[in-house]
């Protein structure tokens, strides 16, 4: 018998997610989405005050949360299964740093600076493993669907995973990583019925790049090299497909960009 269409979108009502970077850009977008579906949302940020805000206006709760540090990663987790249990986990914390592998002198002090590499690698890759692992383990608690299902990651690269700038060696370091995980951690999960997938988003509209007249004028000049259409993304369009995977019980080990067919260039 051909199964209706709605019976192979998990019901996202009545549960809860952690999403990590929750009180800005990507992160708080999607807490909002996951809230106007009826998710119970933790906000886990080390923005104290903006993550309580956004917590207190969907419904949900805050929690500080460094995500390299595995105490309060599970104390997020703790606080979201206390609300509804644990289907959803959303991976938007990062950080972002430029810097060339050698100096212009030529000396070996002026060399890429090795701590900053690893502090890199060590939020955005580790750290999203980090949660992924501990999350999962929440979820092979929950109780199955018709499928076996019992819950779905989703984890943010970026499109520097395949086109990395000069500069982003560590940057793209990471999130090469987080998209080399994909396929290993959906098959290690499957024994569970919790899928992962993977977005690579593009140039997105967020507060990295500041507000005001001067920074408008930026974007826009970014904006114009994108293929179609020319312009930053909207969080919200991030956030869209984020639910998606969350939802879609069909996607699973997937890596996806969006980013309005750009490539991005050398510098």
């Amino acid at each position: 018998m051909i199964r209706l269409l709605e019976e192979l979108v998990m019901e996202l009502n009545n549960t809860s997610a952690i999403v990590t970077g929750g009180a800005s850009g990507l992160g708080e977008a999607t807490a909002r989405a996951l809230a106007a579906r009826g998710v119970k949302v933790v906000v886990a940020d080390l923005n104290d005050g903006r993550g309580a805000e956004i917590a207190t206006e969907i419904g949900g709760a805050y929690a500080h949360c460094d995500v390299t540090d595995t105490d309060q990663v599970i104390a997020a987790i703790e606080a979201a299964s206390a609300m509804a249990p644990l289907w959803s986990t959303v991976n938007c914390a990062g950080i972002g740093w430029a810097t060339r592998t050698i100096g212009k002198d030529g000396e070996y002090a002026s060399a890429h600076d090795l701590d900053l590499y690893r502090k890199v690698i060590e939020i955005n890759l580790i750290g999203t493993f980090n949660v992924c692992r501990l999350a999962a383990t929440k979820m092979s608690h929950n109780d199955p669907d018709v499928d076996g299902l019992r819950g779905a990651i989703v984890n943010t690269a970026s499109v520097a995973a395949e086109d990395g700038q000069i500069g982003q060696v560590a940057y793209s370091s990471s999130k090469g990583g987080i998209v080399g995980l994909t396929l290993p951690l959906a098959r290690d999960l499957a024994a569970i019925g919790v899928r992962a997938n993977c977005i690579l988003p593009g140039l997105i509209d967020t507060p990295i790049y500041g507000t005001g007249p001067q920074s408008d004028e930026f974007k826009a000049r970014l904006g114009a090299g994108v293929l179609f259409p020319k312009r930053l993304g909207y969080a919200s369009e991030y956030a869209s497909l984020a639910v998606e995977l969350l939802a879609n019980s069909y996607m699973n080990a997937e890596s996806i960009r969006i980013d309005a067919g750009i490539r991005m260039q050398p510098k």
